[in-house]
């Protein structure tokens, strides 16, 4: 079984912004978080629709955080969203301090469209490692509370249903809002509480981003509604057309798994776990090589995998002051291999 894929991508890079708002390619003008700032407008210089002109590919730039702490708050969030939010700012400080100690990434969310829920102090823990998947929802009446409320799964109500966030953050890149706030508002998902904006996800050329919980898929350029994402993930399968890969998985086992999952068809969300990613070159490498081992239903598959420089480099953000190279990643020599033990990443 042999065959050859090119995809271009990034890893996740971060992000410039302003905080603009508005829907998709309509132009149609919204005001944005803060209305000091001035009006934005989906055109030509943004990141996002040079990416798409240019014909970058999402596949292999989700990052590496598996972990995540969901904080309801409504209402404007800056480029940094937590201290630049109506979050206590007392609290704030070592909210983030926990979170880097416990690899736990924070997020806030909100209601799509500004609309009011029951309560508007919701917190959730999402673990997408494999073996521990699952979110819970809780409430607290402080916002300290939070420094001290269990992150492991022990407490709230276990989320039966995938969640959906949706970037919508533009005080962090105009994109995220001008793409993100339309699919939040339009994502059919079965219930009121399953779809969430929610603040910096990464990949901010690639809005609309989403996040599925609790697996921790990432998702970039979801067109439309995003219908066929939700119908997917509702019967338990990834959208391949729109994927970048799931939470914590390397870049280069992100490119073969989606590699493979096209050649294989393959969708269920856990088909096709990676269990071993070796480097074939040393750090640095401008060109880099790795074999990657996934568990296939009738033995191990593998693919090699390489990873070089775009032939063009390119502001990749709203704001980005000076041209970067993405990466651009090639699975070939894709075969299925004897069942072997599993060796863990």
């Amino acid at each position: 079984m042999e065959g050859v894929g090119t995809i271009e991508g990034p890893a996740d890079e971060p992000a410039d912004g302003v905080s603009l708002e508005g829907p998709d390619p309509t132009g149609t003008q919204f005001p944005d978080e803060n209305p000091a700032r001035p009006i934005g407008r989906l055109d030509d210089g943004r990141c996002s629709v040079r990416a798409r002109a240019r014909g970058d590919s999402p596949v292999g730039s989700a990052p590496p955080a598996q972990r995540w702490l969901l904080i309801e708050q409504p209402g404007p969030w800056g480029r940094e969203a937590l201290v630049e939010s109506r979050f206590d700012a007392a609290v704030a400080p070592a909210l983030a301090a926990r979170a880097r100690a416990e690899h736990v990434r924070l997020l806030l969310v909100r209601r799509p469209g500004g609309r009011l829920a029951d309560s508007d102090s919701r917190w959730a823990y999402a673990d997408a490692r494999p073996g521990h998947e699952g979110l819970w929802w809780s409430t607290r009446a402080a916002d300290a509370d939070l420094l001290s409320a269990p992150w492991d799964g022990s407490v709230g109500e276990r989320a039966s249903r995938p969640v959906y966030l949706v970037c919508t953050h533009g005080g962090h890149d105009a994109c995220c809002a001008l793409r993100g706030r339309p699919l939040a508002r339009a994502l059919p998902a079965p219930g009121p509480a399953d779809v969430w904006e929610c603040s910096h996800l990464g990949g901010d050329r690639f809005a609309a981003n989403v996040l599925v919980l609790p697996h921790g898929f990432y998702y970039g350029q979801v067109p439309g509604d995003g219908a066929e994402l939700v119908a997917a993930h509702e019967r338990g399968q990834v959208a391949l057309p729109w994927l970048r890969g799931r939470a914590g998985v390397p870049p280069a086992g992100q490119a073969a798994q989606q590699h493979a999952r096209e050649e294989l068809g393959l969708l269920g969300v856990g088909d096709l776990a990676v269990t071993r990613v070796r480097a074939l070159t040393g750090p640095g490498a401008e060109i880099e090589r790795w074999t990657v081992t996934m568990a296939g239903p009738k033995g191990d598959v593998v693919a090699t995998v390489q990873s070089s420089p775009s032939g063009e480099a390119a502001n990749l953000t709203c704001r980005a002051t000076h041209a970067a190279h993405s990466r651009v990643w090639e699975v070939s020599a894709f075969s299925a291999a004897p069942a072997a033990a599993a060796e863990v990443i």
